[in-house]
């Protein structure tokens, strides 16, 4: 995964010129960062150490958008739609 890429995802979901870290932001970047990992442990099962990683940050997307969805659920709805989650 390079810098590229995340810049490129980041760019696609800011609200504004500087937004960083916004909620969509940060879903939108631990998204990608997840589709990696997941295809890295494909290729190496027995990687625990990464596999808690993946769960991790499973937990911390499931947390952000716990949160979108409690305090804006229309643009809640519009990022899983765009990211292509199940929800």
């Amino acid at each position: 995964m390079s810098q590229v890429e995340l810049e490129s995802v980041r760019a696609k979901f800011r609200q504004h010129e500087k937004d960083t870290g916004s909620c969509d932001v940060q879903v939108a970047v631990l998204t990608k960062k997840i589709e990696h990992l997941t295809e890295h442990l494909k290729a190496n099962p027995h990687d625990h150490n990464s596999r808690r990683g993946l769960i991790k940050m499973v937990n911390q997307r499931r947390t952000l958008l716990d949160y979108l969805k409690r305090t804006d659920e229309p643009r809640y709805i519009a990022l899983v739609k765009e990211l292509g989650l199940r929800r």
